[in-house]
């Protein structure tokens, strides 16, 4: 055995310069382990990431592969099962001792021995990075440029020179860190790894491959990654990690798997509690996918009394949103799976439809996507097809098809994967997908279907003007009664002053009758036009509005004498319907009613049926008069409406052209499932040929053509008004005539 000594200034766990504690050793237990992690992380040195790394690989090796794995899988062959399995191992814990841990850390400096040593508060370099990954890429075997199983440590590349991508992105950082440059840290999304350096760790750079592809982008920016809105960067919103959340990483990529269904106890049991230790030192609060992991972990095998494996899913989510701006996806797929597996689909279906909402943030990228692509395709035809299939087998009034909630998460869901579809040059919805979610809509009654309320982009928008509107008009109200009671405190003090309170009060009384009518008046006729409509179109009557008024007034006189009580009652009707349509007209109400103005309607019809449009447009001038006070707009409460009926938008194209197929008694199957695959390939073709508002009324005229031909009722109807401009010029389904059944 080698004699170590070691530095007065070294922690008690290692002193990052080649001198290891020996009396640490030998580890023959998950708590020893646990204690020299728990030395690291509480020393006032930083922990030393090539040390911990070569200990969690030998013991992760040692009970999963060899003799560990063949035992394993005769296991599994004598059960029979192909479910999952989680058992114990038959090799015993392995010893880790000094010997072995020393003699690697050596070897792992000899290879970084070619590169320079920094000088004194000198700082990483691109260059230098660069040559760190070099050293390490050059030795590691050809064949290992694959994501497999324990290949993600620094006992593995220097026990048999292989690691994984990941791997590979550790090795450059420990090995900077024992090279001596400190401010290299690692950076990690939820399926990618890299480097950042500089003061302030702005700056990043590639050191490894991903995918299945061995490409090199060692050396390159990752800028070029985050402007292709590629989920595997995260938009630039990746955890950076502290020296403490790098050995949450270590933790984290531990694999338990002995096959491919069983995994090991000893190993999974040594993962948890290492990320215990790390959950109470504080290290996991900004890692979400460590607080995720550690969820399973729990539910597989609870150990902390106070917290539960909920709680811990979470924290995850609150995790990702306070301090990623909610860009991870994995903690809303952790938590709905959880609620999946407990037969909580209300709340399952809810977590996978924020799921897709933070998918929607980024733009689908072939290459790079594979593995969210997989989980999200998993979820839409398995996990949701067989939720169906179990809740249709029984008639329950709790089931979730009786739940309008429920298809409102599911049409969520649907719409953030087509908005991740959008923009991307390989389109996502193919008819693979498609089909199960023609079968999952189909599954829920239009009774259900129809209380839910789907909003668009711009009904939002129109809304939010309107609430914009309203404050104002408040506002301004507001404003109105404060300068009236200004006024009024103002003619009682000089009352007081003048000794004159009997004349005052008169005066008093009269400003309080005259000031909030003149206010009124005033705010009315802000909304009035000057010109007269009728002399604009027709060239008939007074040019001015207010003309127009004052000669209905004084021919209003001179009916009043000249005819009688009937006739007086008839003229004072017609009299207040042009009143009120010219005063909805002024005022800028619904479209409808600004077609025609209430003269022309009266000269083209009948006297009974200008009567009865006379009293419509006095019946409907009333409401929008009653609409426009401001006492109705704090009457609204637009809570109390989403409590009794769910209320979604739909942001992508394709689910906007399915808004009233999905809520037509009458579902057209065929329609909806030509909408969902037909325009991913038409939204490229608009895109390169810069037509886009032609092709939503091309693929609208289609469905609608195919829905009038297949009888499907209302649901054939979708995207009718743009068909009528498309069916001249770009539709693909031109009308022909009927054949007899002779031809």
């Amino acid at each position: 055995m080698s004699t170590v000594t070691r530095s007065a200034s070294a922690s008690p766990c290692m002193a990052l310069n080649g001198i290891i504690d020996a009396s640490l050793f030998p580890l023959k237990s998950t708590s020893d382990v646990v204690n020299l992690f728990r030395r690291a992380l509480t020393s006032p040195i930083e922990p030393d990431l090539t040390l911990l790394s070569i200990v969690v690989g030998y013991i992760e090796l040692s009970l999963t592969t060899g003799e560990a794995a063949q035992a394993a899988q005769a296991a599994q062959a004598a059960l029979g099962g192909g479910s999952d399995v989680i058992m114990g191992n038959s090799v015993p814990f392995p010893v880790v001792t000094h010997e072995l841990i020393a003699g690697l850390y050596k070897k792992f400096q000899t290879i970084l021995s070619v590169v320079e040593k920094p000088k004194p508060h000198r700082q990483a370099t691109r260059e230098i990075i660069k040559k760190v990954s070099d050293v390490i890429w050059n030795s590691l075997i050809r064949s290992s440029y694959k994501d497999r199983a324990h290949l993600q440590n620094l006992y593995s590349y220097l026990s048999g020179n292989k690691l994984d991508c990941f791997g590979v992105a550790l090795a450059t950082t420990a090995g900077c860190q024992l090279l001596g440059y400190r401010d290299v840290r690692l950076a990690i999304s939820e399926d990618h790894a890299w480097v950042v350096f500089g003061q302030k760790h702005v700056e990043s750079i590639e050191v490894t491959w991903h995918g299945k592809g061995s490409e090199d982008k060692r050396g390159q920016d990752i800028s070029a990654g985050i402007e292709s809105g590629s989920w595997l960067y995260l938009g630039g919103l990746a955890v950076v990690c502290e020296r403490g959340m790098e050995v949450a990483a270590i933790c984290v990529a531990l694999n338990i798997s002995l096959s491919a269904n069983s995994d090991c106890v000893e190993v999974a049991e040594l993962q948890q509690q290492l990320l215990w230790l790390l959950y109470d030192l504080g290290h996991l609060k900004r890692y979400p996918m460590a607080l995720g992991l550690l969820g399973e972990l729990e539910e597989i095998h609870r150990t902390h009394r106070s917290i539960s494996c909920e709680q811990l899913f979470r924290e995850a989510i609150d995790s990702a949103r306070n301090y990623y701006h909610n860009h991870h996806v994995y903690p809303h797929i952790f938590q709905g799976n959880y609620y999946n597996r407990l037969l909580k689909y209300r709340e399952a279906f809810a977590a996978w439809a924020n799921a897709a909402d933070v998918i929607r943030l980024y733009t689908y990228q072939c290459r790079d996507d594979e593995e969210i692509y997989k989980e999200l395709l998993d979820i839409a035809n398995e996990l949701i097809p067989y939720v169906m299939k179990t809740e249709s087998s029984g008639h329950s009034a709790r089931s979730i098809l009786r739940d309008a909630e429920v298809f409102a998460n599911l049409l969520r869901f649907y719409d953030g994967i087509c908005q991740w579809e959008e923009d991307s040059l390989t389109p996502i919805l193919h008819i693979g997908w498609a089909k199960p979610l023609v079968t999952n809509i189909t599954k829920f009654d239009y009774d259900i279907r129809s209380q839910v309320v789907i909003k668009l982009p711009e009904d939002l928008e129109a809304e939010q003007a309107a609430a914009l509107e309203a404050k104002k008009a408040a506002a301004a109200a507001a404003a109105a009664t404060t300068a009236a009671a200004a006024a009024e405190a103002t003619l009682h003090l000089e009352g007081n002053n003048n000794n004159n309170n009997n004349t005052l009060a008169k005066k008093d009384e009269k400003s309080k009758s005259e000031l909030p009518t003149t206010l009124a008046d005033l705010t009315a006729a802000c909304g009035e036009k000057i010109l007269n409509p009728d002399f604009l179109l027709q060239g008939g009557g007074q040019p001015f509005a207010d003309q127009k008024q004052q000669a209905a007034a004084e021919q209003t006189t001179s009916s009043d004498l000249s005819h009688n009580n009937n006739n007086n009652i008839k003229t004072s009707s017609s009299k207040e319907a042009d009143k009120e349509a010219t005063t909805t007209s002024n005022g800028g109400g619904s479209g409808s009613n600004l077609t025609h103005s209430p003269s022309t309607e009266a000269q083209m019809q009948s006297p009974s049926q200008s009567q009865h449009k006379e009293a419509k447009l006095e019946e409907s001038s009333q409401l929008e008069l009653a609409s426009s006070k401001p006492a109705a707009v704090d009457d609204y409460d637009p809570f109390e409406i989403m409590l009794k009926r769910p209320v979604i938008t739909l942001y992508s194209q394709k689910m906007k052209g399915l808004k009233d197929l999905l809520l037509a008694e009458k579902l057209n199957t065929h329609a909806i499932s030509l909408q969902v695959t037909a325009q991913s390939v038409a939204s490229r073709k608009v895109r390169g040929g810069g037509a886009d508002s032609r092709q939503p009324a091309t693929i609208s005229a289609t469905i609608t053509a195919i829905a009038s031909t297949e009888g499907g009722a209302v649901g054939g109807g979708a995207g009718a008004g743009n068909a009528t401009s498309a069916a001249s010029t770009d539709s693909i389904a031109p009308s022909r005539p009927k054949r007899t059944r002779r031809e």
